[in-house]
């Protein structure tokens, strides 16, 4: 009993910093904003408490109700399509096919690259006159293209996440991880029982892998969720607020000094987030691919 009150006492010794910084940099900041979010403040003058008034505002609004849409669509195609091919790709390379370490390395390059380039490179690709996606299209089916695809209702909001959805690397080299680490004997023993590549996957390695998969689903989620730069750089919000997001809105709100309701959009998307998440994981996270609670 003696030695377990030491180790309690080290424990608590060591965690100390820890929770000290995660409330200076977390709980303080959020109580911050959550209590201006029931102001009207520019950032100079003093507060004044107006309520939930500022939320009233926000949840009336068209332009909120669009980014919210677009978070979790954004979280949506992140989570499930982007790391879905990352498992695929990590899988395929799991095999050790010929030129497995380049294309390894290949997929990870973007990842190095920064976000706002990309979002530049995407740009002109999109571009309506002179993109090579009009061209390449033009190319194959015979036509002329021009489609503004950054311009365009229909196709604003796809085009943006499209190019995001692409950038599979970060997600592939955790995945691809988790797969090698799985002992040879697994698959020697099921080929042996007649086991083809596909049942391989779907029965040994997809099931052992299932809790990296879910937290590379969180981390995606919570990017799609607080995503900002692409769509900032790409369309500002446009065309007519329908690739708006919660982050961009909050930036507008900051610039215009209006800063008890960029406040309140911050209290909300981390209140949208913690809810996403938490559903993430009481749905996919806590059960196996056989149903049992893990």
């Amino acid at each position: 009993m003696a030695t377990r009150n030491r180790n309690w006492k080290w424990i608590i010794i060591f965690l100390l910093p820890i929770a000290a910084m995660y409330i200076a940099f977390f709980i303080y900041p959020f109580i911050f904003v959550f209590i201006s979010s029931l102001m009207k403040w520019n950032g100079i003058s003093p507060m004044e408490f107006v309520g939930f008034g500022n939320y009233a505002k926000m949840f009336g609004a068209t332009t909120f109700q669009i980014s919210v849409r677009n978070n979790l669509i954004w979280a949506a195609s992140l989570g499930f399509l982007q790391v879905g091919l990352a498992t695929i790709v990590a899988f395929l390379l799991a095999r050790r096919p010929r030129f497995w370490k380049g294309l390894r390395t290949v997929y990870f390059v973007p990842k190095v690259i920064s976000g706002v380039a990309i979002a530049m490179l995407w740009k002109a690709v999109y571009n309506a006159e002179y993109g090579a996606l009009n061209a390449v299209l033009s190319l194959i089916t015979g036509q002329e293209w021009s489609l503004n695809w950054l311009g365009e209702f229909h196709t604003a909001l796809a085009a943006i996440i499209a190019q995001e959805v692409l950038y599979i690397g970060y997600f592939m080299i955790i995945i691809l991880a988790g797969v090698m680490s799985i002992p040879t004997s697994y698959y020697e023993a099921a080929e042996i029982d007649g086991a083809s590549v596909w049942q391989q996957e779907t029965l040994i390695t997809l099931p052992v892998v299932w809790g990296i998969v879910v937290t590379a689903m969180t981390l995606a989620m919570a990017y799609g969720l607080r995503h900002f730069e692409a769509t900032f750089l790409m369309t500002g919000g446009g065309p007519g607020h329908s690739t708006s997001t919660l982050a961009l809105m909050m930036y507008d709100k900051i610039g215009a000094r209006k800063l008890g309701e960029a406040s309140t959009l911050g209290t909300i998307l981390v209140v949208v987030g913690f809810l996403v998440i938490v559903t993430l994981n009481n749905t996919l996270g806590r059960k196996s691919l056989t149903g049992e609670d893990q």
